[in-house]
């Protein structure tokens, strides 16, 4: 593996994204790298549909201050500070193929469940980031 100076972390901030905490530390230390961490919130209407006879915008604003407060925590674990820690309102691939070329990140550490069958047909944040990253990327293969 080459010289790795910038990477980013892709959390999906369940409790199985301290596995890929762990491993972003030791790759980290590794390289000396800067770590950079960030958790996209996908908006609700993208998962309603836009169809919901009512205002969404406070439980939003809700689900970003809980991911901001998590996020937060993850950082300090790292060692990461708050310029470098990203809640984003977005489609997870998208956002992190933006703030990855942003950063000119030289790898992406995410977490990857491994599923089979009719999800992984459907698609995963994982295989949508590997397949449109302009850098090196690392799955964690994470265990429940």
């Amino acid at each position: 593996m080459s010289s790795k100076k910038r990477v980013l972390v892709g959390l999906d901030l369940t409790e199985e994204a301290s596995q890929v905490l762990d491993k972003a530390a030791e790759i980290g230390k590794a390289f000396d790298a800067e770590l950079d961490l960030i958790h996209v919130i996908e908006p609700l209407t993208f998962a309603y549909g836009g169809d919901i006879p009512m205002d969404l915008s406070e439980v939003q604003e809700q689900l970003q201050k809980q991911a901001s407060e998590q996020l937060r925590k993850a950082g300090e674990q790292l060692g990461v500070d708050a310029d470098h820690q990203h809640v984003v309102l977005g489609q997870p691939a998208t956002e992190i193929h933006r703030l990855a070329k942003e950063q000119d990140t030289d790898l992406i550490i995410i977490g990857s469940h491994g599923r089979h069958g009719l999800s992984l047909l459907l698609g995963s944040t994982a295989n949508g980031v590997l397949h449109g990253a302009g850098c090196d990327v690392l799955a964690v293969r994470v265990k429940e």
